[in-house]
């Protein structure tokens, strides 16, 4: 699907004009067009990006790609190809996904394109439009500061219900750790691990977009980009402080664990050793030789039942006294 905005010089907004209006609001330098490529078609991608804009084919087959791509800024001389992620916790709330979105920045224009129908950061925006009139009227780059500030801002709700997650592991693990819990928390690392591999490069991205003199990005749209970038460094820290939990609850199951089976092996060993001596006795006894007095008197058998009581009670005794259990 594709969605458009025109606003020209006069500020009157133009939801959806026509494509012959759409080619005269592209050639207008005083306006500012909007174009979003919402799970497009390969047509629709062809007659917005090749036929209209004339995109490098480069940035095109990169933007046509479903494929995970590295966020980055590619500078075409009169436009910029931005890739950004944006972050999405799965049905469950537990595991993290990323999806791309593209941008191309352009003097007077910005053209969106994204596959996945979680984004809601255009949606969003679209409200903002509305009632912000520095959207409509700082420019192309304000716009684009602002369609990337919401995807980051977004970033903050998966984040949180994942470090709940790991918070209410961490209280399974020192209660009762299952199994199950193992599995989860290798789940939740991973998730981690993979997010941090996209912000990292995403904050370098941005900070490409500050410190660098693109003729489409004025100074005064830095400073906002600045702003998205020391965001990106808290997210970034943040999922530090999370692959610290998961690591931290990883141990701790694998401790409890260990400790748990150093109980039982303590239970088997004590066990063991107790019946070590009786059997030892019985063992004896059960050699069945002729010349054995015992195996003859009367009060042969019970005599040996009183020894395996008197050995079984005195080392209960004495493992209690060292505390052993």
């Amino acid at each position: 699907m594709i969605r458009n905005l025109y606003i020209p010089k006069s500020g009157t907004l133009q939801w959806d004009i026509s494509q012959d209006a759409l080619r005269s609001a592209v050639a207008d330098t005083d306006g500012l067009v909007w174009v979003s490529l919402e799970q497009p078609t390969a047509e629709e991608t062809r007659a917005i990006l090749t036929e209209l804009f004339h995109f490098h084919p480069l940035a095109v087959e990169d933007s046509e790609s479903t494929g995970f791509q590295t966020p980055k800024v590619d500078d075409y001389g009169t436009y910029l190809f931005i890739v950004v992620m944006a972050l999405f916790a799965n049905h469950d709330h537990q595991i993290l996904t990323s999806e791309e979105f593209d941008i191309f920045l352009g003097q007077n224009y910005v053209v969106t394109s994204y596959h996945s129908p979680q984004m809601v950061a255009v949606e969003k925006l679209r409200r903002r439009l509305q009632r912000d009139e520095r959207l409509q009227t700082n420019g192309s780059d304000f716009l684009c500061h602002a369609l990337i500030d919401v995807i980051v801002d977004d970033y903050n709700g998966p984040l949180e219900t994942l470090e709940d997650e790991l918070e209410a592991l961490e209280d399974r693990v020192l209660d009762k750790p299952l199994p199950g819990t193992l599995e989860q928390i290798l789940k939740l690392k991973h998730a981690i691990i993979s997010v941090r591999r996209v912000i990292a490069p995403q904050r370098e991205a941005i900070n490409h977009l500050t410190r660098e003199d693109y003729p489409m990005v004025d100074h005064q749209s830095q400073i906002y980009f600045r702003d998205i970038y020391d965001h990106l460094v808290r997210v970034y820290d943040w999922i530090d402080i999370l692959r610290d939990m998961a690591t931290n609850a990883l141990e701790a199951y694998l401790n409890s664990t260990s400790l748990r089976l150093n109980e039982v092996m303590k239970a088997l060993t004590i066990v063991s050793t107790i019946f070590l001596p009786l059997t030892f006795v019985a063992g004896i006894y059960g050699m069945n030789f002729h010349f054995m007095p015992e195996l003859s008197w009367k009060y042969g058998y019970p005599l040996v039942w009183i020894v395996f009581l008197l050995i079984t009670g005195g080392m209960i005794y004495y493992f209690r006294k060292r505390k052993w259990f």
